[in-house]
Formats: C-alpha cells, structure tokens, sequence
C-alpha cells in the first residue's frame, strides 16, 4: 500500500481511540530506556520499510500498530502495558502519540491485523495489506481482554514456527476459599461472580504493615511485608499481587496454596499474647464494662488490636475465640480465648479456592519463548527479520513498575536493532 506524500510513516490501532489499556495507581514507573528521536537517528536512508504490529502497546492497548518507514524506522519505543502509573494517564497517551507526528506518523484508527505471512505481508481485517522488511510485534499478551488483547501476537508467532510457554494469569486477586458464592472445580472465577457473607464482610477492607506468606502443600515458599487490600474480586493490593503469580501457577499445577496473614509483624506471639492480656485486664477494669457482655467487650478487645471493620470477618473465620460453657438447661457461660486471638493475629489462614483471570490480570505469564530470539536485539532466531517485545514474550516481574521496564527496553531494543538491520540506501 503506498503512503502519502511526505508522510514517513503510518500507524494503524484497531480501536477508535489511543491508550485505552491504562491502569491507574501505579507507585513506581521506571526509567527511560532510550528516547524517539534516538530510534529515529538509527535510520538512513530513503528506501527503508518497516512495520509494527502492536495490539497491546502502551499507546493503545489493543493497537494493530502497523509502522511502514521509508525515512526513519521506527517512531518511538512503544510500552506494552501502562499498568499502574501515578501522574496524568492522559499526558503520556498524548506524550507518545506527539512523539510519533513528530517524526512523521500518520495515525489511523479502527484498524485490526488478520494474519502475517512470512515475507513479511500483514494483513488487515477489511482486506488491504501491507508489506515490510522488518516486522516488530508489540501486541502484549492476554490481560484485559476487553480492550483487544486477544493474545494474537501468540498466535501470530506460533504460526511462524515459536514455541509458546503455557500463560497464566499473574499480578492478580486470589479469592480465598469461602469469599465467594459459587465455587467449583474451576480455578478461574470471575470477579462478578457474587461475593458470599464472609466475602461482603472483608470487602473494601485495607490492611497496612501486614506479612503474607504464601504456602505450596504445606511448606512456605514467599513472604513479604506491606498492604493488602480485600476486593470484590478477592485479595489484591501490592503484596497480594507480589504473590500471585507463584500461587496461580501452584493452583494451575494441581497444587494446594494457603496464605498465612499476620496483622503484627512487629511483635512476636509471646508479646502479643501478653499485650492482649494486658487490654482485656483493663477492659474487665473499666467501670464501663460491668454491665457489658462478654462478646461485647470481645468486639472491644479486637478494636484495639485491628480496623474495626475487619472484626466481623475476623470473628467469622475464628470461631475458637470464643467458647459456650453449658452450666445448666438456662446457664452459659461465655469464655473469650485470648491465647487463640493473639494466634489468630499471627497467623491468620486463608487456603486459595482460585482466581481472577485475565478480565483484571495485570500482566500476562508466559508467552513466546525467549530461547527463540537473540537477548542483544529481540531479533527471531527463526525468522529473521521479525522481532518481538514487551509482553507477548515470556517475561514478567513483580509489581512495582518493572514489567513497564521490561516493556521499555525490550521496545527499545527491537525498534533500535530492526532501524539498524535496514539497508543504507544513499
């Protein structure tokens, strides 16, 4: 297909839109890798042709980005997943798409990739092609389904002959068991499926300056320090994500994966169980609490050791805090266990029934493999002249802003090697 005067190059998203695959919240975003105008100064000559398929970069998430270069070989370095970002979400979009009329794009939208043949020919939904010497994949992975990331970048490289490590989700809400209504042998349960009691009493919950450790049949493989946060998807915030991905793929091996929360990090069961002692001492001491019933000065208790929203889920699943003493047919007496509450703080257990799937994943786990293509340059072992970056392949990390790095310096590295790989045509 032949370009317009003077323009150097075209990008083709499938949607109406750019950057709608943009999560906010994210705490940490990482440095740049290298800038446009760099991938730019990598391209000489007048006879250069390269293009871009990018379903799930940064700029839209679901974008067939088909880049045809005559003058330069590459716009920008386009990030994958924009997942968490602090700042302005609308001024990065903007930020990327200037970058790219700058040096030449032409931008058109509601545009989707059919097929790629080898040579390297692309094919549109509506029919028209587009032929190039160098072809980058960018199309992310599987997450977010809804803004077009259909895993057609796995697809596409499979059918050129990769191998494809098996995906999961990862960087996503567990559901304990229990959290919600129906749970059946599948692990993937949907986040609109209906919360249960206990799930409508944890829900909304945020705990901070918590420990979660994660265990595989039993024996404990991770731990870490920080927030958490109770959904109606399930068990979220950074910890819980930091997690995830080692309990998903647990769960998808057949294995049984318990969290063990400890709300006081800080102190150990001995102190804590003394410092419980000591709260429920001057409780029975206040002239306030003479006329008031075990359980209530239980609740009490409980509200100056934790949020007091969390009481009702934490009593729910603790049971043993409290004991009935049958003394007669109209006698009973109330006993609350302090031993069992400190223990409850310690080590408080949720066994994993499954999880969120793709619908609300952050990032895609698996994917091409990465023995296929050389680390120096994203370029295909396989078929030379095809690069792939960003999520599509298999690589992911931990929350926290590396996945974006990842997806900026493979991005980097294709657009750089592919410009470079170009004839010089003087």
């Amino acid at each position: 297909m032949a370009m317009e005067p003077n323009t150097k190059a075209i990008a083709v998203p499938n949607g109406p839109a750019l950057g709608k695959k943009v999560v906010p919240g994210m705490t940490k975003t990482p440095q740049p890798i290298v800038q446009p105008k760099e991938i730019a100064q990598a391209a000489k000559g007048d006879a250069m042709r390269l293009m871009v398929s990018s379903p799930g970069c940064a700029m839209s998430t679901c974008m067939r980005l088909l880049l045809p270069v005559e003058r330069i070989a590459v716009a920008a370095a386009l990030l994958d997943h924009i997942e968490r970002l602090v700042g302005s979400l609308v001024d990065v979009v903007d930020t990327l798409v200037a970058a790219c009329h700058s040096l030449g794009v032409k931008i058109v939208t509601e545009a989707e990739v059919a097929s790629i043949e080898p040579g390297f020919t692309v094919t549109l939904t509506d029919g028209r092609e587009w032929e190039c010497a160098r072809l980058i994949v960018a199309t992310g992975g599987l997450s977010y389904p809804t803004t077009g990331s259909t895993g057609d970048g796995l697809r596409w490289a499979e059918a050129l002959g990769h191998r494809i490590v098996p995906t999961f989700p990862s960087l996503t809400a567990l559901v304990p068991r229990g959290y919600k209504l129906t749970e059946d042998k599948d692990l993937h349960i949907d986040r609109s499926t209906p919360l249960s009691e206990l799930g409508q009493s944890l829900c909304g919950v945020q705990l901070k300056n918590i420990q979660l450790s994660l265990s595989i049949e039993g024996t404990e493989t991770d731990s870490e320090f920080g927030d958490i946060d109770f959904t109606d998807g399930g068990l979220e915030g950074p910890v819980g994500f930091q997690l995830s991905r080692k309990a998903v793929k647990a769960l998808v091996n057949g294995s049984r994966v318990c969290f063990t929360l400890d709300l006081k990090p800080g102190v150990s069961l001995t102190d804590l169980t003394v410092r419980v002692k000591e709260l429920w001492a001057e409780i029975e001491k206040d002239p306030r609490s003479r006329r008031v019933r075990e359980k209530e000065r239980c609740r009490i208790l409980l509200g100056k050791l934790m949020p007091w929203d969390l009481i009702p889920g934490f009593t729910a699943t603790h049971p043993e805090i409290i004991t009935l003493e049958r003394r007669g047919r109209a006698d009973t007496k109330v006993w609350v266990n302090l031993v069992s509450i400190a223990k409850a703080l310690k080590a408080w257990q949720f066994e994993i029934a499954g999880y969120v799937g793709y619908e609300r994943a952050v990032v895609t786990a698996g994917g091409v493999s990465t023995d296929d293509f050389v680390a120096k340059t994203m370029e295909s072992r396989i078929v030379p002249g095809l690069y792939l970056c960003g999520e599509v392949l298999d690589i992911d990390a931990d929350t926290g802003g590396y996945n974006l790095q990842l997806a900026f310096a493979t991005g980097a590295l294709a657009g750089l090697n592919a410009a470079k790989s170009l004839p010089s045509v003087d």
